[in-house]
């Protein structure tokens, strides 16, 4: 019999949940003569240093089986339920992007369009000193050269000062993202045009099981230990949260950190806020998803993290016009028609909710 074809693993790039680790990494067997899936636990888990599930129908025996009962053969084979196994494999170091690539961005905000935009082309632009302060504290930089040129870099780097991931940003005049990439992929681009062997160091980073692998902004946590932490989903809402409304050198000022996307607020990342109150400002959703995922993942997130205090804030969701909830807006897409001078002379909260009220393009936050 030639079976040795009929069993192939699923092409493309869909993947579904391993049966052994429950990671979304599983590739499935399917049958190129009916087109149809085998059973569930027929696979193989791409996780190969931390879990390497792998189920062959051939070496199983369902192949065989399956064969047998085609030629009208009886046969009492029945599958065996897979047992949950762990390799027993020294999980691999964490690699980062080094020092001397980051610090290649640390320049050129002459043509960063982001930078230019906040000091320049926005309807109140912030003064100078304002803006060397929120690049030196999240270490904001720019791509120099290539077809992301003048795009703004958002460094993600944890607690222990080791760059994990730099995002990459390009916007148009009213700040509006119109591009979104990452460092290590622009470098491993160029290579890849130029025929040119990869970095070590670009070899070992595309090995991490996930690059953003930590909050933006969490580098600040040790220099502020007192600061209540604004935590939002985006780094360019942390940026403007922080123009807006203090940087952190008072201890009652906001420490403003991003998760990076709705989906990225998870217990591993927020480990490092035990001990804070975190005050979390989710984006605007049509149905509302997004306030109820954040809500629903914080409490639990707290239950695992002692003396942590959690609060999701409603007033977007509570007074954002439907319009507004459909675009996905956020913190940043009102604070920017306002006049950040208003924050600065010590406005109240009601006066400032008073503006927001006024002016239909504006939403308020606590």
């Amino acid at each position: 019999m030639n079976t040795n074809h009929r069993y192939i693993f699923e092409k493309g790039s869909k993947k579904y949940r391993c049966p052994n680790c429950g990671k979304k990494r599983f590739v499935r067997y399917i049958d190129t003569k009916s087109g149809d899936y085998l059973p569930k636990q027929f696979g193989r888990c791409d996780r190969e240093s931390k879990c390497a599930y792998i189920l062959n129908p051939y070496k199983d025996g369902y192949a065989k089986a399956i064969w047998e009962q085609e030629q009208g053969n009886k046969i009492d084979w029945q599958p065996q339920r897979p047992k949950r196994t762990k390799k027993l494999l020294k999980e691999p170091k964490r690699a980062y992007i080094p020092f001397e690539v980051f610090n290649r961005t640390r320049d050129g905000y002459g043509q960063n369009n982001f930078i230019q935009n906040l000091l320049k082309r926005i309807t109140f632009p912030f003064e100078v000193q304002d803006i060397e302060k929120v690049i030196s504290l999240y270490h904001l930089g720019t791509v120099q050269n290539g077809y992301r040129k003048g795009a703004n870099t958002f460094p993600f780097i944890d607690a222990q000062g080791n760059v994990r991931a730099v995002q990459v940003k390009e916007f148009d005049e009213q700040n509006h993202t119109t591009r979104t990439d990452f460092l290590h992929s622009i470098i491993e681009k160029y290579y890849s045009r130029n025929n040119k062997p990869f970095p070590e160091w670009l070899v070992a980073y595309n090995k991490n099981d996930s690059k953003v692998s930590c909050l933006f902004g969490e580098h600040l946590l040790n220099k502020y230990p007192y600061n209540p932490i604004a935590l939002v989903e985006a780094p360019k809402t942390a940026i403007y949260g922080a123009l807006y409304f203090g940087f952190p050198d008072k201890q009652t000022n906001f420490l403003w950190l991003a998760v990076y996307n709705l989906s990225s607020l998870n217990l591993n990342k927020c480990k490092a806020l035990k001990g804070r109150n975190v005050y979390l400002f989710p984006d605007l959703s049509k149905d509302g998803k997004a306030f109820e995922l954040w809500s629903t993942k914080a409490t639990k997130i707290q239950k695992r993290l002692g003396s942590t205090y959690f609060h999701v804030s409603d007033l977007l969701e509570q007074l954002a016009p439907q319009q507004d909830k459909e675009q996905g807006k956020d913190i940043a897409d009102y604070l920017i028609e306002m006049d950040w001078n208003l924050f600065r002379i010590g406005l109240n909260n009601n006066l400032i909710l008073s503006k927001f009220k006024h002016n239909p393009k504006v939403t308020p936050m606590d």
